[in-house]
């Protein structure tokens, strides 16, 4: 038995099909079925449910994929802490964040990149049911999602503050009276939230759930005329002139939003706090994920 097996054994878990598995391996897929093979026949056990393709893990296969999942992790904690006393950081970095966030996560990034040039980054946009689930299964290293959702004796926490909000919209096709005289900046009262499109995210995520909560204390009933759970619809659906949407503060700098203007809003109720989590393990602690957690405080 030797690492790769393992690592071919969680590949197949994560993607669920032998060739995607290999491609992400960088074997042939031969190669990693006969591998997988010869795993099973040295622990006297069959793995994997297999037929004409990838079928699933038996219930032995799922009690030892634990296991293999542990050892990895272990494995990649001591190459990892191993380069940082060597004063670098080496491996990939998987990030999962919640849309919307508010946290200027890049020039965090940039700054470990320089600090660690042999590091990489995985960035994935994920619900924060799921950042918590794939953070437990060892499918991330930290996540940015919502305080609230964290059980706090499991994961090291780091809390990121809650944003306000602001109208973003394209001027060319909407006005909110930037110019008056009302003291700067101007906030824009959730009352004219009435009368404009809005592109909002779906119910089902956390920003959203804050922004309904005002609306509805502010006596505003809000009719999106786009839902979606990808950010960036909204965004292209704001630069077109379809729709306006909200968003937390500050924002975040993009060519995306180039052409765009923000609008404060008037004070709404405090919104869901976010937090940079990750797994507490005694035993052997992801050197990665506390790199990005210890550089997110000090910017933050």
């Amino acid at each position: 038995m030797d690492i790769k097996q393992l690592q071919f054994l969680c590949a197949l878990e994560r993607l669920g099909h032998f060739g995607k598995a290999a491609d992400a391996c960088c074997v042939t897929q031969p190669t990693l079925s006969m591998r997988l093979r010869n795993l099973e026949e040295e622990l006297g056990v069959t793995l994997i449910k297999r037929k004409q393709r990838f079928e699933g893990f038996t219930p032995e296969g799922e009690r030892l994929l634990q296991w293999a999942k542990q050892t990895i992790s272990a494995f990649d904690g001591l190459k990892s802490e191993a380069a940082r006393l060597k004063g670098s950081l080496v491996g990939t970095l998987r990030i999962g964040i919640v849309p919307l966030s508010h946290v200027h996560l890049m020039p965090v990034l940039k700054a470990l990149s320089e600090q660690s040039p042999q590091l990489r980054f995985q960035l994935h946009s994920l619900s924060s049911e799921q950042i918590i689930e794939q953070l437990t299964s060892n499918h991330l290293d930290v996540g940015l999602t919502y305080l609230a959702q964290v059980e706090s004796e499991r994961f090291i926490v780091h809390p990121l503050g809650q944003p306000d909000i602001g109208l973003l919209y394209h001027p060319e096709y909407f006005h909110f009276d930037q110019d008056s005289n009302l003291p700067a900046p101007h906030q824009l009262p959730w009352s004219a939230l009435a009368n404009i499109p809005l592109g909002l995210l779906s119910p089902a995520m956390r920003f959203r759930q804050g922004i309904d909560r005002t609306a509805s204390v502010k006596g505003v009933t809000l009719t999106p005329l786009i839902e979606s759970d990808a950010v960036e619809h909204l965004i292209e659906a704001a630069n077109e002139g379809l729709c306006c949407t909200l968003v937390p503060l500050p924002v975040l700098n993009s060519p995306m939003l180039d052409h765009l203007m923000i609008a404060p809003m008037e004070t709404a109720l405090p919104q869901p706090a976010l937090a940079a989590v990750s797994c507490r393990n005694q035993s052997t602690p992801n050197g990665l994920a506390l790199a990005l957690l210890q550089m997110l405080k000090t910017a933050h």
